[in-house]
């Protein structure tokens, strides 16, 4: 969901001089309007894989005389633990680790498709990952304002099971609101702690999507305390104009305004080995599950 100008800005951070960027390892194929994190990286920059903040925390540490940039891609359920990194570099006084916040809320974005009107729902499936850290309150305003059927779903077969059976429950009843179909990891309050510290370190800002465009206080920012560790602000790069790749829909898909087979591209140009765009790239991409599964179910 990340734009093009906000990974181009990344690919441009990652080519600085002596700096040593770390992202976790679905972002290095996505491509920008030039290049992607892989190809800087085989072009000489210094772009590590991590599996946690903590591992460039420590990659911070081992390279005190570099600059480390972590590449804060994500949504509500990677943010804590981004802000944790950051809370830990300022209490051991860290000074060369960076955060480049990419950072994306759900609540806010969902109102976006919502209120642009594109795609008419019944209901909705609500992400358990992220709902483990919100909770389920904050998607009320959907079956209040909407009359959508929302119901939080795990992610096992069982789960979206279940979770389908209540949501068509709901719709055959009328009765639209939010339920929990994977109560053994969310709650309706979410996780308090894991909030606070997100809102410790981060405030919510206006934020651009792909495909969508820019979304009011759907993104995450460094609050003015923790900016020293602000990649944008002590690193301004200029990578110049973006572009979206020319017949490239993931955009309209990540809309749900049509589908991966009615991309041009789709399997001919755009594969998983050689992505056009950001949909192919991960195992979660619509267009790269279409690609891998489409034909077992008639797509």
């Amino acid at each position: 969901v990340t734009d093009n100008a906000d990974l181009d800005k990344a690919i441009a951070l990652a080519k600085l001089p002596d700096v040593i960027t770390c992202t976790f390892g679905d972002m290095l194929k996505v491509p920008g309007s030039f290049s992607s994190l892989q190809q800087a990286k085989a072009e000489g920059s210094d772009i590590r894989i991590v599996y946690s903040t903590m591992d460039a925390l420590q990659i911070a540490r081992e390279n005190l005389g570099r600059p480390v940039i972590f590449i804060g891609i994500g949504f509500e359920t990677t943010a804590p633990t981004i802000a944790a990194s950051v809370v830990q570099a300022e209490g051991e006084g860290i000074r060369n680790y960076y955060v480049f916040s990419l950072g994306k809320l759900c609540p806010p974005v969902i109102k976006a498709l919502l209120d642009a009107g594109e795609v008419s729902l019944d209901g909705i499936v609500c992400p358990g990952h992220v709902s483990a850290i919100i909770g389920s309150r904050p998607y009320e305003f959907i079956p209040r304002d909407y009359g959508i059927a929302c119901v939080v779903s795990g992610f096992e077969p069982l789960d979206v099971l279940l979770c389908i059976d209540m949501l068509i429950a709901q719709i055959e009843s009328g009765q639209a609101k939010v339920e929990i179909a994977y109560r053994r990891g969310v709650r309706p309050e979410g996780n308090r702690q894991a909030q606070q510290l997100m809102d410790k370190v981060f405030e919510p800002c206006e934020a651009r999507w792909r495909g969508i465009g820019v979304v009011p206080h759907s993104g995450l920012k460094l609050r003015q305390y923790y900016e020293r560790f602000d990649a944008e602000r002590i690193f301004p790069v200029d990578p110049g104009p973006s572009f979206e790749p020319k017949g490239c829909r993931c955009g309209e898909i990540l809309r749900g305004v049509t589908k991966p087979t009615d991309c041009k591209l789709f399997r001919q140009v755009c594969t998983p080995e050689h992505p056009v765009g950001p949909c192919m790239v991960s195992y979660e991409g619509a267009c790269s599950t279409y690609y891998l599964y489409g034909d077992t179910y008639g797509g």
